[in-house]
């Protein structure tokens, strides 16, 4: 059965049971006649109900006309969708590749005036060398066993990078140390990385913090998940096994304090390039 893992998936599944509830109430049926005029077990209609269990589109569909209330089946079938678009696995996403995911995403980093993000894991998307790229994009496709279209989905990811340099788009950078030390393609390769990470620092619209491995941690903040935050009104978190989008107001809140206490912990300028010159020096 599913289950979902964040507060705003959970929430938006518990509205939607609530008006499957309601439905039924108005129907005057109780959940055993639900099931038999479904055609299911009364246990199903009690997941449902009671937002365990995610219903198909086809579930929603005989629900309404079990209550005799057909024409709202379309709303309620798109409301279903969008709570399902909150959590989506990298294996959905990237059935056909990862190149289409790359350009899905394009619009949003054009539109998006400020970028708040948090890397614990790899360098940024959008401070990827083709190098890097390739490397990671290889190992991802390698371990889930996607399409190989690694040297498309770069040139799409480098495309959708250009608003770094383009427009007027403000960044707010956070990256853990340990990040400069996953070798991600050979030494050179992390090199090159780390040396345009070095260049990156001198955009205007850039600010780009490094957190040491060194710092404390006690009374601030622990390590998170990898995520991005768009004008503070989106938030897309990467899990190993799916990406999840964060849109209600008390969870964003969360995500925006945790940035803040975070961004107390980075160093920046001459610092934080030390740190990176640091990185570079270890590769030899």
């Amino acid at each position: 059965m599913s289950t979902f893992p964040t507060s705003s998936v959970q929430e938006a599944r518990a509205a939607l049971a609530a008006r499957l509830r309601e439905l039924r109430l108005d129907a005057g049926i109780t959940g055993k006649e639900l099931a038999n005029r479904c055609g299911w077990s009364v246990a199903k209609s009690s997941r449902i109900e009671n937002a365990v269990t995610a219903p198909s589109d086809a579930d929603v569909r005989a629900w309404c006309t079990a209550c005799g209330a057909g024409d709202q089946a379309p709303d309620l079938i798109a409301a279903n969708r969008q709570a399902d678009s909150m959590y989506v696995q990298w294996k959905r996403l990237q059935r056909t590749g990862m190149k289409q995911l790359q350009e899905a995403s394009t619009p949003r980093y054009e539109s998006t005036r400020l970028f708040r993000v948090y890397a614990s894991h790899v360098i940024p998307g959008y401070l990827q060398t083709p190098g890097y790229a390739t490397a990671l994009m290889g190992t991802i496709a390698g371990f889930r066993g996607t399409p190989d279209d690694v040297s498309e989905a770069v040139e799409a990811r480098l495309r959708r990078s250009r608003v770094v340099h383009e427009g007027d788009h403000r960044f707010a950078t956070l990256i853990e140390e340990h990040v400069l030390h996953h070798r991600i393609g050979d030494p050179e390769v992390m090199a090159g990385q780390l040396g345009s990470l070095l260049a990156t620092m001198a955009l205007p619209s850039m600010s780009l913090g490094i957190i040491p491995a060194t710092v404390s941690r006690e009374q601030v903040m622990w390590p998170l998940e990898q995520f991005t935050v768009f004008d503070d009104v989106r938030i897309h978190v990467e899990l190993l096994a799916a990406k999840v989008t964060v849109t209600e107001p008390g969870e964003l809140d969360i995500y925006l304090r945790g940035f803040a206490r975070l961004t107390e912990l980075a160093v920046y300028g001459a610092e934080a390039r030390t740190l990176i010159l640091r990185a570079i020096e270890a590769l030899r």
